[in-house]
């Protein structure tokens, strides 16, 4: 699998997202994928998910030094001891020995970012977490998260899809060497429909999600599709075999419109 380097860290470029998948079939997606050659889960406190995702997890036999494990602390925990708390109970609920990456998942203005970011590097420090990143981050918070961090941040998970443009805080994070890693990198499915990424993906014998997950890892961009059909990772899996054209690339990038965005939640940031 091919994976990113980020300030000490080493991201499998392409996970599954479990955003909404529950119980049995959220074991089951979790572990099938990892079967499949999956090394990357990204799961959240808030997804109330990662009990199940634990059990794929281990059902799958597969070391586990070898699976990169991503979870998100709720934004309403960002006070000190509150996310010193959230961060061991992901783990309890997880029932691993360590966290590989544990992100912010959304910034909070009501908690000081400098106590919040210091009780994170705490998290690291004290064993629960190999890594933490931040998710969601404009340009302006993105510069105070790492002027604030005594520990380097190693992604900001942010939406990204060909319909939104998200220049500006991919450099800010390329600037301090943090990834991005791409959430509803597909659009919540939106790009099936899309005519210039089926045609790109049909001359290349592949889909328009394909294409379109292709034109994100191409960029370095680390991808997390979510998806509860076996055959969906199968084929969200197949984009290392082929490459996208300069052209192609830019024809992708042209789809970008200011109607993007698909997520945008009362407690969202002042976006760039």
């Amino acid at each position: 699998m091919q994976t990113v380097q980020s300030n000490g860290a080493s991201i499998p470029i392409l996970g599954l997202g479990t955003w909404d998948l529950r119980g049995r079939v959220c074991a089951r997606i979790v572990e099938q994928s990892l079967r499949l050659g999956y090394r990357h889960i990204d799961t959240a406190q808030i997804y109330d998910n990662e009990r199940e995702v634990g059990e794929g997890v281990r059902a799958c036999a597969i070391p586990r030094e070898r699976i990169f494990i991503t979870t998100k602390v709720w934004w309403t925990h960002f006070a000190p001891g509150a996310l010193e708390r959230s961060a061991a109970e992901s783990l309890a609920k997880l029932r691993l020995h360590y966290i590989d990456l544990l992100l912010l998942h959304w910034p909070n203005s009501s908690v000081p970012l400098s106590d919040t970011i210091s009780a994170l590097c705490n998290v690291k420090r004290e064993g629960l977490t190999r890594h933490i990143g931040v998710s969601n981050f404009t340009v302006k918070l993105i510069e105070e998260a790492v002027s604030r961090s005594g520990e380097p941040l190693v992604t900001n998970q942010i939406e990204l899809h060909p319909y939104i443009e998200q220049q500006k805080v991919i450099d800010a994070c390329r600037k301090h060497g943090i990834s991005i890693t791409a959430y509803s990198p597909i659009a919540r499915g939106k790009v099936k429909g899309d005519e210039v990424l089926a045609r790109i993906g049909a001359a290349h014998g592949k889909s328009a999600a394909q294409a379109c997950l292709r034109y994100l890892v191409q960029q370095g961009i680390i991808v997390i599709p979510r998806t509860s059909k076996v055959e969906r990772l199968t084929e969200n899996f197949e984009i290392f075999d082929f490459e996208l054209t300069a052209p192609e690339m830019a024809e992708i990038r042209g789809l970008a419109g200011p109607l993007g965005r698909g997520l945008n939640p009362a407690w969202a940031p002042d976006w760039d």
